[in-house]
């Protein structure tokens, strides 16, 4: 099993680590030697290199240039930027209501031409009808104990996915089967919600792949969006992480391809959504 997301983010600062540690290493220095041509204690550097700290750009440039390899100071700060930025706390971003959350997504779903989407908990948000949104986010706003503005934020969410209509675009999803079956808001509110979504996997762009209970496919993931095989947002309890390393993003793929291979499709996709309709209390 792959690790999960939160280790993602501690494998990448590691790997920034390491970097470090290789360059000390190439150099010839102990670590003590580091220290007097930088100037620093030497407990900063065994921070540094082991992981325990977070190197400034300053901090790597310095451990660049005094291990003689300046050259190598802007892809270890790329690096460690990229690990900085791959977690954001839910809270911190939602401090201000959901509303803006909703926006500050939307030049990414502008840009995008194929969004790969898989989810094992609601619908995915480009397939929601604005109850169900708003009931989803309003639940959110109350866990988290921030502003509960889920009206604004469901309108944000819808405005954000009509580029699905857009010619020009794919979106290959992929739900499971126990996401039919999870109400959210009243059962009139899911009712309408999967009606909803035997008329979106009706459009063109959209290929909507649901995942049988019993199909025996791999163990059923974290939400993810993958933008364009460049990027994939995974959406956790307590963060949202930003994967870019073209080997994970590559993961990502391969397990969207797998997974696809034991989704249905058209008229048997169709049976499970009615099928849950059927059920609704």
């Amino acid at each position: 099993m792959p690790p999960s997301s939160s280790a993602r983010v501690q494998e990448a600062r590691d790997r920034v680590a390491a970097r470090l540690r290789e360059l000390r290493t190439d150099a010839g220095l102990t670590g003590q030697q580091l220290a007097a041509r930088t100037g620093w204690q030497g407990s900063k550097i065994s921070r540094l290199q082991s992981g325990r700290s977070q190197p400034s750009d300053d901090d790597i440039r310095t451990w660049c240039r005094a291990c003689e390899a300046e050259d190598d100071a802007a892809g270890i700060i790329a690096a460690a930027r990229q690990a900085q930025q791959m977690y954001i706390e839910w809270r911190r971003v939602q401090r201000g209501g959901l509303r803006a959350v909703q926006q500050a997504r939307k030049p990414l779903y502008e840009q995008t031409k194929v969004m790969r989407v898989y989810t094992s908990s609601v619908i995915p948000g480009m397939l929601q009808t604005h109850a169900y949104a708003a009931s989803l986010l309003s639940e959110i706003a109350r866990f988290n104990r921030t502003p509960d503005d889920s009206s604004a934020a469901a309108d944000a969410r819808l405005e954000r996915s009509r580029v699905i209509r857009r010619a020009g675009r794919r979106f290959p999803i992929l739900m499971e089967e126990s996401v039919l079956r999870r109400q959210i808001g009243s059962p009139d509110v899911m009712a309408d919600q999967l009606g909803h979504l035997l008329q979106m996997a009706a459009l063109p762009s959209v290929t909507l792949g649901i995942i049988p209970a019993r199909s025996g496919s791999m163990w059923p993931l974290e939400t993810y969006t993958i933008f364009d095989a460049e990027q994939v947002s995974v959406e956790l309890l307590t963060a949202a992480i930003t994967i870019t390393a073209p080997s994970e993003v590559a993961q990502y793929v391969a397990a969207h391809e797998e997974m696809s291979t034991a989704a249905v499709y058209g008229p048997a996709a169709l049976r499970l959504i009615a099928h849950a309709v059927s059920v609704l209390a």
